[in-house]
């Protein structure tokens, strides 16, 4: 494992929670679009995160990994996170009773979008704490470099 390597992992911590963020706040700017892209109701999106590197078996890998040395990427060391993809969620729609709506059916019912705004602020929280975690394992990582350096002299 190599000395920024701490930094490098919660650098990819931090990507990967303002990606999180990025989509709750699509999420809570299209809680009300009736008519998305494709004309139909906005789904609610999730991030899929995956651990970076897990595998580890591409050629570089395995012989950094023989050779004892690389970027920290043998196996056994941490590698960081990745954002693997964005789904959407399959939760069925809601209906509401709403006549004078514009996209409302024969019946006066609308389709709206399974965004709920409880769940999304649950979400931007637990991604602003998580982001604030990684800010402060950084800020260590720096603080113990800085004071191996101070040995140093």
């Amino acid at each position: 494992m190599g000395l920024f390597d701490a930094i490098g992992i919660s650098g990819s911590g931090l990507t990967a929670e303002r990606m999180r963020m990025d989509v709750t706040s699509e999420n809570l700017a299209n809680a009300e679009t009736t008519k998305a892209a494709n004309g139909q109701p906005y789904r609610r999106k999730e991030v899929v995160l995956q651990e970076a590197g897990g595998a580890g078996n591409d050629f570089a890998s395995v012989l950094s990994s023989v050779q004892g040395g690389g970027s920290g990427s043998g196996a056994g060391v941490a590698n960081g996170v990745k954002v693997s993809g964005i789904v959407e969620d399959s939760s069925p729609l809601k209906r509401i009773y709403d006549p004078g709506h514009p996209d409302a059916d024969k019946n006066g019912y609308v389709t709206m979008p399974n965004v709920n705004t409880v769940t999304e602020m649950t979400d931007l929280i637990s991604s602003s704490r998580a982001y604030e975690a990684n800010v402060t394992a950084m800020q260590t990582a720096k603080t113990m470099f800085s004071k191996t350096l101070d040995l140093l002299r």
